[in-house]
């Protein structure tokens, strides 16, 4: 791709969590990036959110801001909601007064895990626990909006920056001999950097108009392209650890069943995603997330 020199103004939201963090290091390709922080502007603060978009006036807004505690919603749903359903129906409607495209990001959990093969787009949603049906509200209160808006619902992410599944399970194998996973979920690991490499080529492609023209919601999914269980993802972490040289405490992993590791909210065991939609109409073939996790542990280890 050919860097765009052009007046595209971009509206970042939550630009310091794990997916802002990789959004940011390369919309600047595109044109003119606005990055801020939960802090600089929450969600929730709809006048504020408001007042930030009217004076920005921008032609994307990209929300990277989301409650991701899926075990603490289930006692805090009022506020799962505040950020995953309510403010995005603000949002939304902020976005299809600006005339701007709104790209938003949601979740495997709005399903229940029920299906034996891989989730499309169109398969009914059934979510488990209060943080699914957060997201999937927001979903619908963007469909129902009318804006021009992506929405790609991903999985299982994880990254060089903020917490996550591959620096937990670092930071377990350094502290004990024995680990015991779950391997009875499967899903996705999606890199943050794969999710802001495959943001820019949409963004690339319908700034270019190749065959690609949003009028109206559209939902994708976007994830890697290898299915994995949490215990065979902990599995290659802890093997790829090994490789580059980390000291490694762990000599066993055991594979153990979600009733032994019980959570306040309920898991989908099957999370895995179908792309084919995402990679037919923006013309790419989304990778394996294996390919990201050397530089992820090397991130963690400075």
């Amino acid at each position: 791709m050919q860097k765009m020199n052009n007046s595209q103004k971009i509206l970042l939201l939550g630009a310091n969590g794990q997916l802002g963090y990789e959004l940011n290091k390369s919309l600047g390709f595109l044109g003119n990036v606005i990055a801020t922080t939960r802090q600089q502007c929450d969600l929730t603060d709809l006048q504020a959110l408001s007042h930030t978009i009217s004076q920005i006036r921008p032609n994307v807004i990209i929300n990277a801001t989301a409650y991701t505690a899926v075990d603490k919603a289930e006692q805090d749903d009022a506020q799962a909601f505040k950020v995953n359903c309510n403010a995005l129906a603000h949002l939304a409607a902020c976005a299809k007064q600006q005339k701007a495209l709104l790209i938003h990001y949601s979740s495997d959990y709005v399903f229940d895990g029920t299906k034996p093969r891989a989730y499309v787009e169109t398969d009914s949603t059934n979510p488990l626990n209060v943080y699914g049906q957060s997201k999937l509200s927001g979903e619908n209160e963007i469909m129902r909006s009318g804006a021009k808006a992506l929405i790609f619902r991903t999985s299982w992410v994880f990254g060089s920056h903020g917490n996550n599944f591959v620096k937990t399970v670092l930071r377990l194998a350094k502290e004990r001999e024995v680990l015991s996973i779950v391997d009875d979920q499967i899903g996705c690991p999606t890199p943050a950097e794969m999710l802001a490499e495959a943001t820019l080529l949409a963004l690339y492609k319908l700034f270019n108009n190749e065959n690609c023209c949003i009028t109206s919601p559209q939902l994708y999914h976007l994830t890697s392209s290898e299915a994995v269980s949490w215990y065979d993802f902990a599995r290659y972490i802890v093997q790829t650890a090994k490789n580059l040289g980390f000291a490694i405490k762990a000599k066993t992993i055991n594979a153990i069943p979600s009733s032994d590791y019980p959570t306040p909210a309920k898991r989908p065991l099957n999370s895995v995603l179908d792309c084919q939609k995402f990679q037919k109409d923006f013309g790419v073939i989304l990778p394996s997330w294996k390919k990201y996790i050397e530089s992820v542990l090397l991130a963690a280890k400075v």
